[in-house]
């Protein structure tokens, strides 16, 4: 658990006054910003801003990739699916390292598919008891067989006709302060900790499912044009920061993403800014700390990163128990990247007022706030089939 620096609040009364940044505040010169002027110049220029003080800078050049299946079968699933387990070589700077992606297509299939792509968080085995999943020689310690399963209802995503792409999140950043070397860093010439706006694991996780969304342009059975990405808590982060980046990614889910994710961070709910980076010294770049207890000084707010998805559909999920990502500011994020929606012609969240527990709300942006504690569910993932069947 995260050192806090202060009691967290969790009493809407105590959430200080602030004033959120405008995602559509005049140019400069006094200049109305237009559907043109947001996609051609302020959209670029708040995706910097994100780069520079929270997430660090994706370096612009990367090591090169090449893909190899290792292992398929066309019996997977009990028949449902074609079960293909994938090799990412990375080479760059001198080194190697290697991307392990296991991918569920449906069997019955009229030409490619949709699909979704998400990081885990223990491996790849974990997602379901298919004894042929493979588990990587280094894993000595790997987490039992299907053992998050529930966070991953793989017969209901094929029976909707959707693939699943996953990869194990310590491939491309060891989830701890020491974890960099291990990952893929070393592969970037241009890497240096100890720059203002270096990269951290959240901006790595985040490239590396870019580089999934690569692999689905290349498989002829999956339709890189239809693919989303989907993330819980620490790795909603990373979808997020992956869809605002990569506009190849046809939709964006958010499922308890929490602070550094879609809730606000003046709002000061929950887990702040200090908490966050003192608890996870390795998730963002170093500039972000200076920002500890000075969230009003930050020159963006959560809701301009869900503004960058934009016009793509969106969708943002909190769970009731889970003050700690503050639901509320998770809807107000949701709700204030509305205008910039409505800019590019569509319908984003028309109340201020969050839904009621398990009553999903929305059109192009979707919302729910689901009974229970921090986690992704059945019932989360019922939500993201029906918006992505919707949005297909």
């Amino acid at each position: 658990m995260a050192h806090m620096t202060a009691e967290p609040v969790y009493d809407e009364t105590l959430v200080p006054a602030h004033t959120l940044p405008d995602p559509l505040a005049p140019f400069p010169d006094g200049s109305i910003i237009t559907a043109a002027g947001w996609r051609n110049v302020r959209r670029r220029e708040i995706r910097n801003l994100f780069a520079e003080h929270v997430y660090g800078r994706t370096p612009g050049e990367g090591p090169a990739v090449a893909f190899r299946i290792i292992e398929s079968s066309r019996d997977a699933l009990g028949g449902k699916a074609v079960r293909k387990q994938v090799q990412a070589v990375l080479r760059g700077n001198g080194q190697t390292r290697t991307l392990n992606l296991l991918v569920y297509i449906p069997a019955q299939r009229d030409g490619p598919v949709p699909s979704f792509t998400g990081l885990n968080f223990q491996g790849n085995q974990t997602i379901h008891p298919d004894p042929a999943i493979r588990v990587p020689g280094a894993q000595v310690d790997a987490a039992p067989r299907g053992s998050k399963a529930d966070r991953w209802p793989l017969e209901a995503i094929v029976d909707r006709g959707f693939a699943l792409v996953t990869l194990h999140c310590n491939d491309l950043f060891p989830d701890h302060p020491q974890g960099r070397a291990a990952g893929i860093a070393p592969l970037f010439p241009q890497d240096d900790v100890q720059t203002p706006d270096a990269w951290g694991a959240i901006g790595m996780w985040a490239w590396g499912l870019s580089r999934v969304l690569d692999y689905c342009a290349a498989d002829p059975d999956l339709d890189a044009t239809r693919v989303a990405v989907v993330g819980h808590s620490r790795l909603g982060k990373a979808a997020l920061w992956a869809g605002a980046q990569d506009q190849r990614f046809a939709l964006v889910i958010s499922n308890n993403s929490g602070c550094g994710g879609a809730a606000i961070s003046r709002r000061r709910f929950g887990e702040t800014v200090a908490a966050i980076n003192q608890g996870f010294p390795h998730w963002f770049c170093p500039r972000f700390h200076t920002y500890n207890d000075r969230e009003d000084a930050l020159p963006i707010d959560q809701h301009m990163l869900l503004a960058l998805v934009a016009p793509r559909p969106l969708y943002v999920a909190s769970a009731q128990d889970d003050l700690w990502a503050d639901p509320r500011g998770e809807y107000l994020s949701a709700f204030h990247a509305t205008p910039v929606y409505e800019l590019l012609g569509h319908t984003g969240l028309t109340s201020e007022a969050m839904p009621p527990v398990n009553q999903p709300v929305g059109s192009r942006i979707g919302y729910h706030i689901r009974s229970g504690p921090h986690e992704i569910t059945a019932y989360d993932w019922a939500q993201y089939l029906r918006f992505a069947a919707k949005h297909r």
